[in-house]
């Protein structure tokens, strides 16, 4: 499980860092660097799957001109802080048991491409491998090797992923030696490809599914046959059941799902007093909430769920329990969610445990640079929480302006010593 990721000249933050818990919730007011945030997960999640630093940033195209993954938002040449010459991603694992950090600047001899130029993993206090770049390749150190004996390897690609991807440049009688090593790179490695960037879009939810495509897309596609697979568990289709009853004024009894003559599926909601509703006829906001727990009770729902404005489409009276839906799922393990929010009625009914993980970003007055703060760390705030509510208090824009306060008085006293 993630628990922080550091950012430095990435994109508006120049040193930040977030603490990350089971369930955390960013705010922040608009252009304050909130989706800057997902695009460093995103960046990360890149890396598990392999790709190269162009793929991550530029995008994948597949097949028939479609994009398989897609680019990091804004320019290429502004993934990197204004005026600096290169950008680093910390990440560290249940709480400090492993550390990840990767460096990229712009290739030394290629301007027009990035590289990386400094990588290092640890793991329970052991340096499992450190790399630098010499200017075309990653001349690696590994703690298979006692003699430190470096290979080399390709700087577009992280030593993370190339590492477990065969052959591996590794001298055969240290071989033995990596393979002891190899859980310590590759769980690091899962945990990036376990991400899931959730943009659900009512089009695509609406869709019908091939069968078999079990797994819930990120847009939301395949939702009949993700909820399918979950209706096949008597538990998990009762859990399902009781919550989209709770969280719309359906009277949903339980679900169908009819195949066409190309034999595609097709999703019904049945209710109590024998209607069916189809995809096409449910509200968005009906959807996103079932796109939300076909995700979160599918067949694979480890991992770290990324949704911004998780409360889009969703009725104000709604979204406490949309809300303890999140909390539950959260408080498992192997589930890690996150999500953007503006919605001050989301805030109000957040338990300890999310206060606790709860963080705001800012961009200072004439300043292009964001911060990060927990917001439990802003002055008062545990007590104002309790006397008048999280959600007034960032509806009156309290939050930002305690934390732009506190960084200003900061500065004072600096600029005082």
């Amino acid at each position: 499980m993630i628990t922080s990721i550091r950012l430095v000249n990435f994109k508006n933050f120049a040193d930040e860092t977030l603490r990350v818990g089971p369930f955390t919730v960013i705010v922040g007011a608009n252009a304050s660097g909130k989706s800057n945030i997902r695009d460093a997960f995103r960046f990360l999640c890149g890396i598990g799957i392999g790709y190269t630093l162009a793929e991550i940033i530029g995008g994948v195209y597949g097949s028939g001109g479609q994009r398989d993954w897609e680019p990091i938002r804004g320019a290429a040449n502004e993934i990197i802080r204004f005026g600096q010459e290169k950008f680093s991603i910390e990440m560290e694992l249940d709480d400090g048991r492993a550390h990840y950090m990767i460096e990229i600047g712009h290739h030394e001899r290629k301007p027009d491409e990035f590289q990386i130029k400094k990588e290092k993993l640890i793991v329970e206090s052991e340096t499992i491998y450190t790399a630098h770049c010499d200017g075309e390749s990653l001349r690696v150190r590994g703690a298979w090797d006692k003699e430190q004996k470096e290979i080399l390897l390709e700087s577009n690609q992280a030593v993370l992923t190339q590492l477990t991807i065969p052959p591996i440049p590794i001298e055969s009688k240290r071989q033995e030696a990596f393979f002891e090593l190899l859980p310590k790179i590759s769980q690091p490695s899962f945990t990036l490809l376990e991400m899931y960037f959730r943009e659900l879009s009512p089009g695509r939810m609406r869709e019908s599914s091939l069968p078999g495509a079990k797994m819930l897309g990120n847009f939301g596609e395949n939702l009949p046959t993700a909820l399918e697979e979950i209706c096949t568990d008597p538990k998990r289709q009762e859990i399902l059941t009781s919550w989209i009853h709770e969280l719309t004024p359906m009277d949903v009894q339980g679900f169908e799902f009819p195949r066409d003559p190309s034999g595609r599926v097709h999703l019904m909601l049945c209710e109590t007093n024998g209607s069916k509703v189809s995809a096409d006829s449910a509200s968005d906001g009906t959807l996103r909430f079932l796109a939300m727990l076909a995700a979160l009770l599918g067949k694979y729902p480890e991992g770290l769920h990324f949704f911004e404005e998780i409360d889009t489409g969703i009725h104000p009276a709604r979204q406490s329990l949309l809300l303890e839906l999140i909390e539950k799922q959260a408080a498992k393990e192997k589930v890690q969610i996150i999500t953007t929010t503006h919605a001050p009625d989301l805030l109000t009914f957040v338990n300890d445990s999310t206060f606790e993980n709860m963080s705001v970003v800012c961009r200072l007055e004439n300043s292009h640079d964001a911060i990060i703060r927990r917001v439990a760390d802003l002055p008062n705030a545990k007590e104002l929480r309790k006397s008048q509510g999280l959600g007034k208090l960032l509806a009156e824009g309290w939050i930002e302006t305690a934390l732009a306060f506190t960084e200003d008085y900061d500065e004072a006293e600096g600029d005082g010593e």
